[in-house]
């Protein structure tokens, strides 16, 4: 049966997602400017250099909660913990504001408060996918997910640059009144999400009489149980698996060891290290623009082994580039197949996954973000032993390997064209 593919702005003709882009775009923008105004602030009041390293850490902290945050959505909705996280958001930015203004704030204070909401906006991306996989119909949801990165990368763009200049222009506290205007936005946008059905009141059945209330099982219990259900489902194992390799392998290229090229292979300085990430930057805007327009006939699963294959393949050609214009071309490229890639793993896992474990599957999923430290740090002793391009190298064609490995382990339920995941439309209703 032919797949049916909507219009690129179709998503928009459900009233929930009006409400959640730009609610979604807004508090992106938030924590865009966020990151960069407190970074500076905690290096400039502090001079240390390791309190701006653990205001860092903090910001992916919550990473390692995902799955309780999960747990937390399936239990009492995705609408209702989205305008939780939402308000306190605002909140804290608010708080921020008034130390600030009162000349309080300290290093020391920022990094609590980073801390606190750390904990949380790691499983953002989380609550927004499964928001989207519950209120738009199937044959929507890679489109809408495409749009929802949208969000993102335009924040890595615009949003930093609005963050930074007026933070230069004004001073602190005009940023944060700023950062937590669009909180508030956001926290107002959120409240037109549509509500989960599957949490309604108007659901809720008082039990016959005399008859006894099953136990629910324990947050834990749920944990463990989403555990080995993503165990059982070979299309989820395969796209964790995916997910994984590309955090270890793939990102740390772009992400943590683009300012070595700046310095060591270019010889460009700060300067040029902003054009290197701008370039990255906009390939991955352009990716998801692409993505979004839904006009991709190989289905969501091949289509995320392909575009890791190019990505990889990418990555293997830059590893050898010395000439500006050439890596800028290639980071845009990595950039572009990046989205290409991860928009249609996130649609492989919802569409795989039954909506009472929605939640707890994209909780499971930012476990993946754990493989970029890692590969960080086991590419800083190699670049010092063998070199950058041939690290790079190393890793390029090692992820390549896994991906075809993966691609073959999992032929029938990814890779074939006839496997449910790349034809059936009919998303866990």
């Amino acid at each position: 049966m032919p797949v049916s593919r909507p219009a690129f702005f179709a998503p928009f003709s459900v009233r929930s997602f009006c409400f959640q882009w730009p609610a979604d775009l807004l508090a992106s923008w938030a924590f865009e400017m966020e990151v960069l105004i407190l970074g500076w602030y905690v290096l400039v009041e502090s001079d240390s250099v390791l309190l701006l390293v653990i205001f860092g850490a903090l910001q992916y902290a919550g990473s390692l909660v995902s799955p309780l945050f999960g747990v937390a959505g399936d239990r009492l909705g995705y609408r209702r913990l989205f305008m939780l996280t939402r308000l306190l958001y605002a909140l804290m930015s608010i708080l921020l504001a008034v130390l600030a203004a009162c000349d309080l704030l300290t290093p020391l204070l920022v990094l609590v408060l980073a801390g606190i909401c750390g904990m949380i906006k790691p499983s953002d991306i989380m609550m927004r996918f499964a928001l989207i996989a519950q209120t738009l119909p199937a044959n929507q949801v890679i489109g809408a997910l495409g749009l929802s990165r949208v969000t993102t990368d335009s924040a890595r763009i615009a949003g930093a640059l609005a963050g930074v200049g007026v933070f230069a222009l004004f001073g602190l506290v005009p940023a944060y009144i700023l950062v937590s205007s669009l909180y508030l936005m956001s926290c107002l946008l959120a409240s037109g999400v549509a509500a989960d059905p599957h949490h309604s009141p108007n659901t809720v059945l008082s039990p016959p009489a005399g008859a006894m209330t099953p136990k629910r099982p324990s947050p834990y219990q749920d944990l463990l149980e989403a555990f080995g259900y993503v165990w059982r489902k070979p299309e989820l194992l395969g796209a964790f698996c995916l997910a994984f390799l590309v955090n270890i392998l793939a990102y740390p290229l772009f992400l943590g060891l683009l300012p070595y090229v700046a310095n060591n292979i270019y010889d460009i300085g700060q300067a040029g290290l902003g054009i290197l990430v701008a370039s990255y930057a906009s390939g991955s805007l352009l990716g998801s623009l692409v993505v979004s327009s839904n006009r991709f006939s190989v289905g969501p699963a091949r289509l995320m082994l392909l575009s890791a294959m190019l990505w990889f393949t990418v990555d293997l050609a830059f590893a050898w580039a010395t000439y500006l214009p050439h890596g800028m071309v290639l980071l845009a490229s990595a950039g572009f197949a990046q989205n290409i890639c991860l928009v249609p793993l996130a649609g492989v896992m919802l569409k795989s996954s039954d909506p009472a474990y929605r939640g707890r599957v994209m909780g499971m999923r930012m476990l993946a973000i754990w493989g970029l430290p890692t590969g960080l740090m086991l590419s800083g002793p190699l670049i010092n032993q063998i070199g950058f391009p041939a690290t790079a190298s190393i890793y390029s064609i090692v992820g390549l390997l896994f991906t075809c490995l993966i691609a073959v382990h999992w032929r029938r339920q990814l890779w074939s064209r006839e496997a449910a995941i790349n034809t059936n439309q009919e998303f866990g209703r």
